[in-house]
């Protein structure tokens, strides 16, 4: 039990790579509120995961760019448990593809916000109620490395906006011993692709990749357990890449 008495907040944590981060920091003993946003369902489904394995959680609506609903989410996370020792930013989204003739300011707002915003609200809103030694992880993307797929140039900045905000965090953090680092995923089998890519994009993707397949989600939240725990202790400040081989940073 690598997290056994820890307390972990999950933005984003209710479905796909959320979910799955979600529960596998239940099992390895953290007590985990999770934040959703929309589909009240789909977290109860998680709440209900987690109870089936014996773990601890709750769940917390919020919309991660207003920042009373994010200290809302802050409060309800100390008041059920007393503290918070791990912090995970997965809540984002591509939100559309749009060239840059074609963008209204309003979308690239929307999208900065999503990314990159709740990134730097929640931070400020946890961080106070991070005991020392404690971590963070920040999702970033594939696509800050390499600027995205056709469209996606709004979402390639703003992941590119967290990965550097990752790298400063972590040094402003240093002094309490709380990690600051990142996952960068590549091609996820999730409802992200789903919506935003189309199956013969991902069937290219796919092949490419010296691996030949997409990724899955719990692989992801396998990378982001290992970055929680004191099995990455002197890792700090570092963005992984978890795309297959697809790209190297």
């Amino acid at each position: 039990m690598k997290l056994e008495n820890k307390v972990a907040l999950v933005t984003g944590g209710a479905r796909d790579i959320g979910r799955a981060v979600s529960l596998s920091l239940a099992k390895e003993g953290a007590s985990v509120v999770i934040n959703y946003y929309d589909n009240e369902d789909q977290a109860k489904e998680t709440l209900q995961m987690i109870n089936d394995i014996g773990g601890k959680a709750i769940i917390v609506q919020g919309d991660m760019t207003k920042w009373e609903s994010v200290q809302n989410l802050s409060a309800k996370a100390v008041e059920a448990f007393g503290k918070i020792d791990i912090l995970v930013n997965v809540a984002g989204g591509l939100m559309g593809r749009h060239l840059i003739t074609e963008m209204e300011e309003e979308f690239w707002d929307l999208v900065m916000n999503i990314n990159l915003k709740s990134v730097y609200y929640v931070c400020k809103a946890v961080i106070p109620n991070m005991n020392d030694g404690g971590a963070i992880v920040n999702f970033t993307s594939q696509a800050a490395r390499d600027g995205g797929g056709f469209g996606a140039i709004a979402y390639a900045t703003a992941k590119g906006g967290v990965l550097t905000f990752t790298r400063g965090l972590a040094k402003e953090l240093g002094p309490k011993r709380i990690r600051v680092n990142a996952v960068s995923p590549g091609m996820i089998n999730t409802t992200f692709h789903d919506q935003f890519t189309k199956p013969e994009i991902r069937e290219k993707v796919a092949a490419s990749t010296p691996l030949g397949r997409e990724g899955k989600a719990q692989e992801v939240a396998d990378l982001v357990l290992f970055l929680a725990s004191d099995s990455s202790s002197f890792i700090n400040g570092e963005s992984v890449e978890i795309n297959g081989g697809i790209f190297f940073s």
